[in-house]
């Protein structure tokens, strides 16, 4: 079994680091906030590190499962941080969803320092996770993912490698760019119905029974018809920073993205609003709001 460390044990790194600890691994770990976490995965056998130096010397992997490009940039750099710790030969997951620009730059100090880097972002929920079901979209140096392929299929399901670095981060914002604005497409949808004096549950059968059916427009309909927000468990804080990060992502390319100005725009001033926390099927509640308005 690996030597792994694990940095970031919120809801869906504390599930993964668990399923770890299930499968085998040795885990040597490291929070911020989620001390009842952090107990919690120290009493079934987990090592607490002081720092993410301390953590990649005892590491044969060291995994990241962090909200931002910034947070994973503050874990890998500087004098505590994993590089200056990092063993031979080592390898560095990041499976939080970040800029590829600023992967690719982590990639080139991961590889000076002896060790590769992996972009693996998640789909899926953490109850996934606790059983091992997680979809993970690698990108990567092809023989350190498949030195722990076994690894990541200990957490994964369907484990795909993407291609070159960054390709895996670049997938995981395309693909919640589309998601994203899907969502908010049905969550005005579902508010201009009442504007109209349709019923929504009406509005619902009549668009699933043809081709525009989705499993997001089923996901938004847990609680714009059923009352339900936690079927689509993704917070508008969360879906306003990575639908940013996929703008910005064209920016960096060299382009400007046609689509995205618009759900960005609802979700950063929902964020604003203080709905932050709340589930995006919720923005139906926004929509609405400003349709009345």
């Amino acid at each position: 079994m690996s030597k792994i460390g694990f940095i970031g044990v919120g809801l869906m790194g504390a599930a993964m680091a668990g399923r770890l600890i299930d499968q085998g691994h040795s885990l040597t770990i490291l929070g911020n906030r989620s001390r009842e976490r952090i107990t919690a995965l120290v009493e079934r056998g987990a090592v607490e590190a002081s720092n993410a130096c301390e953590l990649a010397r005892e590491s044969d992997i060291v995994m990241l499962c962090m909200g931002t490009s910034q947070q994973v940039e503050g874990r890998m750099n500087g004098d505590a941080g994993v590089i200056a710790g990092l063993k031979p030969g080592a390898v560095v997951i990041d499976f939080g969803t970040s800029l590829p620009a600023s992967t690719r730059t982590l990639g080139d100090a991961v590889e000076k320092a002896g060790g590769h880097y992996l972009d693996a972002p998640l789909g899926r929920t953490p109850a996934h996770a606790v059983d091992g079901l997680l979809n993970i979209m690698c990108a990567g140096n092809e023989d350190a993912y498949n030195k722990v392929l076994p690894v990541l299929q200990d957490v994964g399901e369907n484990v795909f490698h993407l291609g070159a670095l960054g390709s895996g981060h670049t997938v995981k914002l395309i693909n919640n760019f589309f998601g994203m604005t899907v969502a908010n497409a049905m969550c005005e949808a579902f508010a201009m119905a009442d504007v109209q004096g349709v019923d929504r549950k009406a509005l619902y059968d009549v668009m699933s029974a043809g081709p525009l059916h989705s499993g997001m427009m089923d996901l938004v309909k847990g609680y714009g018809v059923d009352g339900d927000p936690t079927q689509l468990a993704f917070a508008i804080k969360n879906a306003s920073k990575d639908v940013g990060y996929y703008s910005k992502m064209a920016e960096q390319a060299g382009v400007k993205s046609i689509m995205s100005p618009a759900p960005l725009s609802a979700l950063q001033d929902a964020d604003a609003a203080g709905k932050g926390d709340q589930m995006v099927s919720q923005m139906v509640d926004y929509y609405s709001d400003k349709l009345k308005a």
